[in-house]
């Protein structure tokens, strides 16, 4: 009977041991990141994306509107300051011109022959003050000839001030021309034309936005302009470092530096209040690189510490908390730490823990938790023959 009994027990205690080892919690894989040192950089971004601008970019439009007579440039031509870029039909304009211009040629000729017979009234004026000092001739025949020098006189000051008057309207006659001729007011290249030879262009009026007639860009001097988060804005200051990164040059992060914070808020509808920040690049001939309207993202450094304690930001849990690898018993252990500067890649680590420390990366996984039993994913091995063919080929 007890015989019976004990073959009963150590069944059951055989089955209920079997059925614990099927079913005991088996170990989470865990990826594990090591706690070092490096640099930390505290750091804001742009919230939309910015863009490349040019420090001068001028949309040019004839103040009046006619038919183009004059095209001398094409898209992309680099043009100098001074240069002609469009002339309007401007026969009539002129046909005045010459007209003032003969005028004033024909007031400077009499006023030769005017001014000469006044000369020559004043000097006959003199004559006759002296034969009436002499009792030779009357008083009112002496008063006469005075008078006439007076006449002649006017008469001289009259022709100057008519020569003055056609040199105004000389230059009258060009500053209506100037409003059909659109010059380039810098160095630079045109982007864009609207209108062709013998089309019929005009300027735009107020309220109505036309094209303009040309697009000049001064593409010798160029900058990244961002929107930046109002909460961020009061950390920006003019010289602050920054990196600029372009879809156009993939990872290929240029170096620049903020050269001006807006004086205002820009409010977007549907959108973050922001303020606009331009940046400039430190190295000249990265600008070569870059086109008006590259699309650009810019990371602005707050501040930097060198060689510091840090851990993966991704690492972090509500709280500034993670999970911390003990090897004696293989479980995770919830560990607090005092947070330095941060940015989206590193937290600088004050307190809390030490360099070699291993704390978890893949927070994602189910069941990752503290007290949990783990098994510290192993780093994937590398072919030596696939190595050693790599460094031949470096």
């Amino acid at each position: 009977m007890i015989r019976r009994i004990l073959i009963v027990l150590f069944v059951v205690a055989g089955v209920g041991a079997a059925f614990w080892w099927f079913n005991r919690p088996h170990p989470i894989t865990v990826a594990l990141v090591e706690v070092e040192r490096g640099n930390v950089e505290s750091s804001v971004a742009n919230t939309r994306a910015g863009s490349v601008e040019a420090c001068q970019r001028t949309r040019l439009s004839p103040i009046s509107g006619g038919r183009i007579a004059y095209l001398g440039v094409k898209k992309g031509d680099h043009v100098k300051k001074g240069q002609v870029l469009l002339r309007l039909w401007n026969d009539d304009q002129q046909a005045q011109s010459d007209l003032a211009q003969t005028q004033v040629a024909s007031s400077q000729k009499r006023i030769t022959e005017v001014c000469a017979m006044a000369d020559n009234a004043e000097r006959e004026a003199g004559r006759m003050a002296k034969l009436r000092a002499k009792g030779f001739i009357s008083e009112g025949g002496e008063e006469k000839v005075r008078y006439e020098a007076k006449s002649r006189r006017a008469a001289c000051e009259a022709s100057r001030a008519d020569v003055a008057q056609a040199q105004a309207r000389v230059k009258v006659t060009k500053v209506e021309q100037n409003r059909t001729v659109l010059v380039a007011p810098f160095d630079g290249i045109v982007a864009d034309i609207v209108g062709e030879l013998g089309e019929y262009t005009t300027p735009s009026p107020p309220g109505v936005a036309t094209p303009p007639a040309i697009d000049l860009i001064d593409d010798s001097c160029l900058y990244i302009e961002a929107p930046m988060d109002e909460v961020d804005a009061p950390k920006i200051r003019v010289g602050q470092s920054a990196r600029v990164s372009l879809d156009a040059l993939p990872g290929k992060p240029l170096p620049g530096h903020v050269k001006r914070v807006a004086p205002y808020v820009v409010a977007v509808e549907k959108q973050a209040r922001t303020v606009d920040v331009e940046v400039s690049l430190d190295v000249a001939d990265d600008n070569k690189q870059l086109l008006v309207g590259y699309s650009a993202d810019v990371e602005i450094v707050l501040d930097s510490h060198a060689n510091v304690l840090r851990v993966p930001t991704s690492t972090l849990l509500e709280g500034n908390k993670v999970l911390l690898y003990q090897p004696a018993t293989k479980k995770l252990e919830e560990r607090a730490i005092k947070a330095g500067i941060t940015n989206w890649e590193y937290t600088e680590v004050l307190d809390g823990l030490k360099q070699g420390d291993r704390i978890v990366a893949s927070l994602e996984r189910e069941g990752v938790k503290a007290g949990v039993t783990v098994t510290p994913e192993k780093a994937p091995e590398i072919n030596a023959q696939t190595s050693t063919q790599t460094s031949k080929a470096k």
